[in-house]
């Protein structure tokens, strides 16, 4: 089956690669440029695009591991409000997102419950509104979002609705991160929402983690991807005995594990991901891609540390930017074991 980009994919990964390669402001680059407004419909001034394209955009920002909360606010804002959103809350949300004036974000975590399906957190009818109660963990830039996309379980199953995190009854706690990013623990405790905060779709929880792992992937994909180029361009260039460290066995044979666990996860991304955008059954798709991302992208960040030596520990160097990022997006994705029991619990389902 063949996976390679059409030509529109191809010419938005060069245009992000060339956005994120500037010296000023990537994230309003990334704006001005409409690598932002890609998944907006027409009608908002957007490009009517999806997950495959906004993935490409997603990958060239983990390939230069960029400082911006672009898999935020795509991944976990625009791309669910987009398909499962009302027309007004996709007028009123998603055009500041694209202009780079807002965010978006989602409360996919629970304490000790990564992406959960079932959430612990509940919505309850009182007085003709719903009150929300519960608390949310590793939330990414919930201070800074106008809204948390927030599953909570209701008497009629499960739901998603948009919170505003200055509401009252809403507290956020700063929690640290591996690279330096905004992230809360979100606690609910009877936070009023309307009719029009909920988004409308039985599977919405469904429809919002799946946009979650993709996203998550595609940036893994390319912090992969960045760090194996920078780590080629280092042996190569530096020397040892008077030959470069890529000529000595050892090296070759750890450069080409990294380059091995790279395309793999590449592959692996590339093949969910396209089945997502085609509206095929991906859910086992992405659940393999994550785990081998969880599983091996941390290993192949160590050889590549391993492979600069003290270059590769040195604050100034970009190297330390992808192994954080891989951190944290492991985290994201609930860890590699957790993404295994998903595995193990697919087949004796």
């Amino acid at each position: 089956m063949d996976f390679t980009l059409d030509d529109t994919q191809t010419e938005i990964a060069a245009l992000a690669a060339k956005v994120l390669g500037a010296e000023d402001d990537p994230w309003r680059a990334l704006a001005s440029s409409g690598l932002l407004a890609l998944a907006l419909p027409p009608d908002l001034e957007g490009d009517g695009l999806g997950v495959a394209e906004v993935a490409q955009v997603l990958t060239e920002v983990g390939r230069a591991a960029a400082p911006v909360p672009a898999y935020t606010a795509l991944a976990l804002g625009v791309l669910p409000v987009e398909t499962l959103g009302t027309p007004q809350q996709r007028a009123d949300l998603l055009p500041p997102v694209a202009a780079g004036e807002a965010l978006l974000t989602a409360a996919l975590h629970e304490p000790s419950a990564p992406l959960t399906g079932q959430p612990a957190a509940t919505a309850r009818a009182a007085d003709g509104k719903w009150l929300l109660s519960g608390v949310k963990t590793a939330v990414p830039y919930a201070r800074e979002a106008t809204r948390i996309l927030t599953p909570v379980t209701t008497p009629h199953g499960t739901a998603v609705y948009l919170v505003d995190p200055q509401a009252d009854g809403v507290t956020l706690v700063p929690t640290p991160t591996s690279a330096g990013t905004p992230e809360y623990t979100v606690r609910l405790d009877d936070v009023a929402a309307e009719e029009s905060d909920l988004l409308f779709d039985r599977g919405a929880v469904a429809a919002l983690h799946r946009f979650a792992l993709a996203g998550a992937l595609a940036v893994g994909d390319g912090l992969l991807a960045g760090a194996l180029a920078l780590t080629v361009k280092h042996v190569g260039e530096r020397t040892q005995f008077g030959r470069p460290l890529a000529t000595f066995q050892a090296v070759a044979g750890q450069i080409a594990d990294v380059y091995v666990a790279s395309r793999t996860v590449h592959l692996a991304v590339t093949s969910a991901v396209w089945r997502l955008a085609a509206g095929l059954d991906a859910d086992a798709e992405l659940d393999v891609a994550a785990y081998w991302l969880a599983e091996e992208a941390p290993k192949a960040l160590a050889t590549c540390h391993h492979l600069h030596g003290g270059v590769g520990v040195d604050e100034t160097y970009p190297l330390h930017r992808y192994s954080s990022a891989v951190k944290d997006l492991g985290r994201a994705l609930g860890g590699a074991a957790h993404r295994l029991g998903r595995l193990g619990e697919r087949v004796a389902g």
